[in-house]
């Protein structure tokens, strides 16, 4: 049984958001389009989302864009919502993470006190496709933790956006060599 794991699609992450990636809309918009298209080959589909109370040193005033950031994603924010294009009715469940740390995988959020890998293996899921935002981030420790435990892992290249289009291939590579297998 395979799960479709949207990761932090969220509207800071696309244009006009405080931490854009420069394809966020355009790739929201292509999954919301996969949803429609593809959603019935899933056994159940799930997001992630960036929900930051007070990430300590994740925010900075003068962030270095690879351990610190600019605030994002703030807890009860139009920016920390999912963004409009996503297809919410079809999503199972929605793991929130980075309350009061960074939080890069979406194996870290929690959906009524439970943590996704318990959610998806109480559901007898053994594989799940990764996309969102951003490749280079979120994606990369949302799909690596999901070999970590266990799953079969996708990611669906199309969908995702990157921070940085030069690390995304890089970002490629390395899931590659993990064992990750890119469609």
């Amino acid at each position: 049984m395979r799960a479709l794991v949207i990761v932090d699609v969220q509207n800071d992450f696309c244009p006009g958001g405080t931490l854009a990636t420069q394809r966020g809309h355009e790739v929201a918009e292509l999954i919301a389009a996969y949803q429609q298209e593809k959603g019935a080959a899933y056994s159940f589909q799930v997001a992630t989302q960036d929900y930051h109370v007070d990430p300590g040193e994740h925010f900075s005033e003068e962030p270095d864009f690879q351990d610190s950031w600019p605030p994002h994603c703030v807890a009860g924010t139009l920016g920390a919502q999912l963004h409009p294009s996503i297809h919410r009715r079809e999503l199972s469940a929605v793991f929130r993470k980075g309350a009061y740390d960074a939080a890069y995988s979406g194996f870290e959020g929690i959906s009524d006190g439970v943590s996704m890998a318990e959610w998806l293996e109480a559901r007898n899921i053994t594989a799940v496709d990764v996309v969102g935002i951003a490749t280079d981030h979120c994606v990369r420790a949302t799909a690596l933790d999901a070999l970590n435990e266990g799953f079969n892992v996708r990611v669906i290249r199309q969908l995702c956006a990157p921070v940085d289009e030069e690390r995304s291939l890089a970002t490629f590579r390395e899931l590659s060599r993990a064992g990750v297998t890119l469609r």
